[in-house]
């Protein structure tokens, strides 16, 4: 899951999405349907190195390890639709059995790796197993704590195998969780689950140039300057539904400042016509781009995304009184704070707790308080509640010029209603320590969430359960139920993903009726591409570009 950090701090959107709803400017970006085949695409980004060990990784499946290494499943993802699991590597998204407790997949006919050799289910176990080994440590680690045994196991390096994952024959994977799991097939399209051939594995080396099953595998790597990807030969688009593969080489060029790459694209002069910027335009470059119609065509805007939001810490004084967490729900000023976030551009307000474009989200609004919030609603509650005047409350929030502009915001907002807010500014790491201590230091915190996979559990159960307060956790409200706990484990354990889906709109509301959160904007990302990049789109989820389908004009 991702804490993510402020809308500023966020300008590099690859520095923390290639680890990862459309709008009208999604489908003028250069989506032509066909995919036309050659060429050089370039990807301008701010990293300065580029991993591609999939144990290590947090990509998101759409993004540029997905062109690289295939997993057993993976998304496919559209403007118009919501996100949906699909089979990569397996036949299906998985067969559940044991209540959900038992995955068991089997993997499609004529599958090769780039050095010519088939997949093997052995091959999708060793590096499932790699990754619990802590010489790669950093990637995506549900699949740790749900497999039996994951808790203790240290890895293929030291620990033998994992008896949990089991191959009775090399087309076949099963895996046996400690628990029921319904979201099993979306963990099944993290990249741990990409195949890695244990005679080519070295820890250390193995994420410069890893064995591909995409369409594409590293040429060169060049750390701090480009990853340069070519075709690989012994990927076939018969048995890929996902990828489309149209250029013929992909060039990641690193070390690129956010505001030179945007004056590039926007010139769109030489390879910057053949080139998309992986980090998102600030709010300047948009105000510079709108001004000129030729290069606003070429922008590509996702609905939504990441969700920001005001956590209320419910064991804090004053904040354990339903009343006082009410009140300030109507007396935070949406409006002052999207403008402090770049304006309508970059954001727009939040009422739910799960994301747009995650599959079965119902949109509804408990505390309709208007742009600008409802000061006399909010007043009148605090009133019920006996706290009419002399309540002070601290609000930690990072201490970057744009994070700062948003909690001065929220501060103006809340002090209407009589409140005093004092500002709790600290550096990121700081931040995150304190987000996640065990004892907190706030009553109020500034955050951002970005899920890791297109389901609800993700923007739930990380931020709500219980169990996720202090520890390391991100429950920042430290917000207790032990009904929407028990909601949570229920979602979780159901196969069933309509029903599952139900379960955690339900959990939704259900939360927000206990106002642990105040939900204030989903983050809206906009993208460049030059003229001659086509099938660029920003899916429903996530609010990131596609890489998997961009390709060239002729």
């Amino acid at each position: 899951m991702k804490h993510l950090k402020s809308v500023g701090v966020l300008a590099v959107a690859a520095a923390l999405v290639l680890t990862g709803c459309s709008s009208a400017a999604s489908s003028a970006g250069g989506t032509s349907g066909a995919t036309a085949k050659g060429g050089t695409l370039t990807i301008l980004t701010a990293q300065t190195q580029i991993d591609l060990d999939p144990a290590k990784s947090q990509n998101l499946a759409t993004t540029s390890l997905g062109l690289i290494a295939r997993r057993l499943t993976t998304w496919q993802i559209s403007p118009d639709a919501p996100a949906k699991v699909v089979p990569d590597l397996a036949t299906n998204t998985g067969t559940p059995s044991d209540g959900g407790k038992t995955w068991t997949y089997t993997l499609k006919s004529g599958l090769k790796l780039s050095d010519g050799s088939p997949i093997t289910s052995a091959d999708i176990k060793y590096g499932v197993e790699r990754s619990f080994a802590a010489e790669l440590s950093g990637g995506l680690s549900y699949h740790k704590s749900l497999l039996v045994g994951g808790a203790a196991y240290k890895g293929p390096y030291t620990g033998g195998d994992l008896a949990s994952i089991e191959t009775p024959d090399a087309k076949t994977i099963v895996f046996h969780l400690t628990s029921s799991y319904g979201d099993w097939p979306w963990i099944a399209s993290m990249p741990a689950f990409a195949p890695v051939p244990k005679a080519k594995d070295n820890p250390t080396t193995y994420g410069q140039n890893p064995v591909a099953s995409g369409p594409y595998m590293v040429k060169s790597n060049q750390q701090g300057t480009a990853l340069t990807l070519v075709r690989n030969p012994d990927w076939s688009a018969s048995n890929d539904s996902v990828r489309t593969a149209g250029p013929n080489s992909i060039v990641f060029k690193m070390s690129q400042d956010a505001g030179t790459s945007a004056q590039s694209l926007i010139a769109d002069t030489g390879d910057a016509k053949n080139s998309f910027g992986a980090q998102y335009l600030g709010a300047a470059q948009l105000a510079q781009v709108e001004k000129n119609p030729t290069v606003k065509a070429r922008v590509a805007t996702s609905k939504a995304g990441p969700l920001g939001y005001l956590a209320m810490n419910t064991q804090s004084g004053a904040l354990k009184d339903l009343k006082v967490r009410q009140a300030i729900q109507y007396a935070v000023d949406k409006k002052a704070f999207i403008i402090a976030s770049g304006g309508a551009k970059t954001a727009t307000a939040a009422t739910t707790l799960i994301t747009p474009g995650i599959p079965g989200r119902v949109d509804y609004d408990l505390y309709p308080a208007g742009p600008d919030g409802d000061v006399a609603k909010a007043k009148s509650l605090l009133k019920e509640a006996g706290h009419s005047t002399g309540l002070n409350l601290t609000l930690l929030t990072q201490n970057d010029s744009a994070s700062l502009a948003q909690a001065q915001a929220l501060q103006q907002g809340i002090e209407r209603a009589g409140i005093t807010v004092t500002l709790k500014p600290e550096d990121a790491n700081t931040y995150d320590a304190d987000s996640t201590a065990d004892t907190a230091n706030y009553d109020l915190n500034l955050s951002y969430w970005q899920p890791d996979f297109p389901s609800a559990n993700s923007n739930i159960q990380p931020l709500f359960d219980s169990s996720q307060i202090g520890g390391g956790g991100y429950n920042a409200a430290r917000y207790s139920s032990p009904e929407v706990d028990q909601l949570i484990a229920q979602a979780t354990a159901e196969v069933d993903q309509k029903k599952a889906q139900a379960l955690w709109a339900e959990a939704d509301k259900r939360i927000m009726q206990d106002s642990p959160v105040v939900p204030l904007t989903y983050t809206k990302q906009s993208f460049l591409r030059g003229s001659n990049v086509e099938n660029f789109f920003i899916a429903s989820f996530p609010a990131y570009p596609n890489y998997l389908k961009v390709s060239l004009g002729k």
